[in-house]
């Protein structure tokens, strides 16, 4: 499933290179934390929420095909203040 949710985004924004997929395991339940470049959270976010929640589905239907249990988070790094 990590492999197909870094396909899926990285042929979506502009800096492809900058993406990665964390996978985490809570409660039973896969989360793919996904790190991108800050210019490319907003493509992958979509009007009113539509991209994401396309993505969350795709992986959603996979997942339960396999029998697992898989969702995804965008994390946003915040720069440290000095």
């Amino acid at each position: 499933m990590q492999a197909f949710l870094e396909y899926v985004v990285k042929g979506l924004v502009a800096h492809p290179e900058a993406v990665t997929v964390t996978p985490v395991e809570r409660q039973g339940t896969t989360v793919y934390e996904l790190r991108l470049d800050p210019q490319d959270v907003g493509k992958i976010i979509g009007r009113q929420g539509m991209t994401i929640n396309a993505i969350r589905s795709l992986l959603l239907a996979g997942s339960a095909k396999k029998g697992l249990r898989c969702s995804v988070e965008i994390v946003e790094d915040q720069p440290a203040r000095t």
